[in-house]
């Protein structure tokens, strides 16, 4: 079942095209670019969208609560204690666009109960929109087409010897070598965005993304993670521990997950799960002596 009314779904999928077509055509021209941290940017044209989603967002939901990446009060309202709260990111992977790669996208996710329920997802190099949740379904649309069913596509088990593996290059350069020890017939490879790398775990192109640096925020995984839930992937910690979204699981501040996180099949967590715990800890280890 839908969580949100047709009309209201229609109105967030034309929201993300607008703004994601939007970043596209700035992308061409020169914009500001500001260091928020290390190895952390943010540019004028994500400012600039996150506040028009997030102005839109509390119209369309005056009774919900709505974080983003770029407001400094969505610490407060996710501690505000909403049942339902909008989480949303103006423009996943802001290094991937600030290279003018293709690799980002536009995305909100609808938390309910501190679980996602609903994710929006819209790839503007791509002109490809994906969204769904658990109990709702999964779709796609391209350009201005009528949405279509997205059938989630299992990949071949890791016995076979094909072993597609999607990791950021900050925890393969951390985790890479210990990882191809254990598992010598895995096959990295990486996007820029997190919902993108999701999405290419649904699509089959990979077995399991892992995400183990303890960056990741609340807007970047709400909606994604409702798209893997709806397509039956495993999203869980090193211990096989669910993903939590509850003020125990991020940190009180940054809403960073605490988890480190796995997001696959199943096929492939429970067979490299062991393994993959026993090369962090192994790195964990060596960083010790």
């Amino acid at each position: 079942m839908n969580p949100i009314s047709p009309d209201l779904d229609r109105s967030i999928r034309h929201l993300l095209r607008s703004c994601g077509q939007y970043a596209k055509q700035m992308a061409a021209s020169p914009f500001e670019v500001f260091e928020k941290g290390p190895e952390d940017y943010v540019t004028s044209i994500d400012a600039a969208l996150d506040q028009k989603l997030a102005a839109a967002f509390a119209t369309m939901f005056p009774e919900d609560g709505v974080i983003t990446e770029e407001d400094a009060q969505s610490r407060q309202k996710f501690h505000a204690g909403y049942r339902r709260l909008w989480c949303i990111d103006p423009i996943d992977g802001t290094e991937d666009f600030i290279h003018r790669k293709r690799d980002y996208a536009v995305m909100v996710g609808l938390l309910q109960d501190q679980q996602p329920i609903a994710g929006w997802l819209y790839a503007p190099a791509y002109d490809q929109l994906y969204y769904g949740g658990p109990g709702w379904g999964l779709f796609q649309a391209t350009a201005d087409a009528q949405p279509e069913t997205l059938i989630a596509t299992e990949p071949a088990p890791p016995t076979a010897g094909f072993c597609p593996v999607l990791i950021g290059h900050r925890d393969q350069a951390q985790f890479g070598s210990a990882i191809a020890q254990l598992i010598p017939e895995a096959q990295f490879y990486s996007l820029g965005s997190f919902g993108l790398k999701v999405v290419d775990v649904v699509l089959g192109r990979a077995g399991l993304y892992l995400y183990f640096n303890g960056r990741v925020k609340l807007w970047d995984t709400a909606g994604p993670l409702a798209l893997a839930k709806a397509a039956g992937l495993v999203c869980c910690d090193l211990d096989g521990r669910s993903l939590g979204f509850s003020p125990d699981d991020v940190h009180g501040e940054t809403l960073a997950h605490t988890q480190p996180i796995l997001v696959g099949w199943s096929q492939y967590v429970e067979l490299l799960r062991p393994k993959l715990k026993a090369a962090v800890e192994a790195v964990a280890q060596n960083s010790q002596l």
